[in-house]
């Protein structure tokens, strides 16, 4: 059975988009040391990536960009997110297991429309229990660090190599001392408050 696993990364940072991937993993060619994503030191995830994307039978990664978040608010984008990366897949699943508590909508996909339909269910902490999940947290974790690795060039004085886009003391510091970025979004607490 091809079971595509779907996870995200980047739903409480202030900056950067939301992220998510699915991974179809193929049964045949197994790899060891899945885990969550947030387990794992970053070079492991990082080699792991690698392995995923040699060795699965199908992934995809999609994204939501801040503004798509500050229109449709965290938990609509990080859905629409979802879609997304199942959209991508070059090969149909026979069964979908979603990370969390909330399901995508999956109308209009074409492998939805198969026949059979693929069954459909939410894992709450399947990147931690869910190989195919836990593939998809790793994928979605190292594309959106890289992202916001490549951010932190753009705009300087952020940190946001280093904390990811997170709320640190030092992230909040630096938006009281430079100012919303174009990166930032706008309708989270912290940064709503700066807004002019």
């Amino acid at each position: 059975m091809r079971v595509a696993g779907v996870d995200e990364a980047g739903r409480g940072p202030l900056a950067g988009p939301v992220v998510a991937a699915a991974v179809i993993l193929d049964p045949s060619r197994p790899i060891a040391g899945l885990a969550d994503s947030k387990a794992l030191a970053p070079e492991v995830r990082a080699r792991l990536a690698v392995e995923i994307r040699e060795h699965a039978l199908a992934w995809s990664v999609a994204l939501a960009s801040p503004a798509e978040i500050d229109t449709l608010n965290i938990l609509q984008a990080t859905l629409l997110t979802m879609r997304r990366a199942l959209a991508g897949l070059q090969v149909a699943p026979d069964h979908v297991e979603i990370d969390g508590n909330r399901l995508p909508r999956l109308e209009g996909l074409v492998w939805a429309q198969a026949a059979p339909t693929p069954t459909v269910e939410t894992v709450v902490r399947g990147d931690a229990s869910r190989p195919a999940i836990s593939a998809a947290s790793i994928l979605a974790k190292t594309l959106r660090d890289t992202l916001m690795e490549q951010l932190d060039t753009r705009h300087p004085g952020y940190g946001f190599a280093v904390h990811k886009g997170y709320p640190t003391a030092a992230h909040l510091a630096a938006l009281r001392a430079q100012g919303i970025s174009a990166v930032h979004r706008r309708s989270f607490g912290p940064v709503r408050l700066l807004a002019p």
